[in-house]
């Protein structure tokens, strides 16, 4: 049997940090700890703050299929679209197997890939970079210049990150979130969070022109640097994109749980 501690750890430390990131963004937001699902849902135009989780731990075929099924109908009724975030090492064996072809049949479609990582030892001397100077996040300039990097990194029109961040306090104030600035111009950015006894790394992003200098991971060593010299804690943990997976292992971070995110079929 696959060891699911580290994925329980993962899909737990989600499902904690999007809580606080979907009431930043909406008081209002749906936010409910369902049987075998986790609602983390802003309705943002961000749609990373638009979330479901599945949550069983072991979930066999039959039961992931409801799970999917449950997902999606919840996913439906929202304005703004979101990801279901699937943990495959939180289920059995059956049920990994047959995972796309279940989502599918519930209405959803692969979207990418991910990987749950965590790690132990973090960075203790202070990061720095040639090319890079850092500031912490503190004002409505750093929130705009912040969700714009994410939105060029994954995609997004500059709106839709923008509203994901905008006035943000609980951003300027409890998340360690930082800049790389070259030339004074904003070209990566990272952040951390305290979890439970754990930093959590969120909305790492690099300009797509300024890929493959080391930006990326400067910027995040630099926020788990000041996030753990803040709060004392030597844990973190982190869901990585396809392009940020070769990343983080020189950090110190190791993959525990694939990761799939599901979207509702066009």
């Amino acid at each position: 049997m696959t060891d699911r501690a580290e994925p329980i750890e993962s899909m737990e430390q989600l499902a904690l940090v999007w809580r606080a990131m979907v009431l930043d963004r909406d008081a209002d937001a749906d936010v409910r700890d369902l049987p075998g699902l986790a609602v983390r849902w802003a309705d943002s135009r961000f749609a990373f703050w638009n979330c479901v989780t599945l949550t069983d731990i072991g979930a066999d075929a039959k039961l992931t299929g409801q799970r999917l099924s449950q997902a999606a109908d919840i996913m439906r009724s929202k304005e703004r679209s979101g990801f279901l975030w699937v943990f495959e090492d939180l289920l059995d064996e059956e049920a990994r197997a047959g995972l796309v072809p279940a989502a599918e049949q519930a209405g959803l479609q692969y979207a990418f890939p991910g990987t749950g990582m965590a790690a132990d030892t973090l960075p203790a001397d202070e990061p720095a970079h040639p090319d890079l100077t850092f500031v912490r996040v503190r004002t409505d300039d750093h929130l705009r210049d912040y969700a714009d990097l994410n939105s060029r990194a994954y995609g997004f029109a500059p709106e839709d990150g923008r509203d994901g961040l905008a006035g943000s306090a609980l951003w300027k104030n409890g998340v360690y979130a930082y800049l790389g600035l070259r030339d004074g111009v904003p070209v990566t950015c990272a952040a951390t969070v305290e979890a439970d006894g754990r930093l959590f790394v969120v909305l790492v992003a690099t300009d797509p022109e300024c890929e493959r200098r080391g930006y990326g991971e400067a910027v995040t060593r630099k926020a788990l640097y000041e996030g753990a010299r803040a709060t004392g804690l030597r844990r973190a943990t982190l869901h990585a994109t396809v392009a940020g997976a070769p990343v983080y292992p020189r950090i110190g971070f190791r993959p525990n749980s694939p990761l799939h995110f599901f979207g509702l079929q066009d």
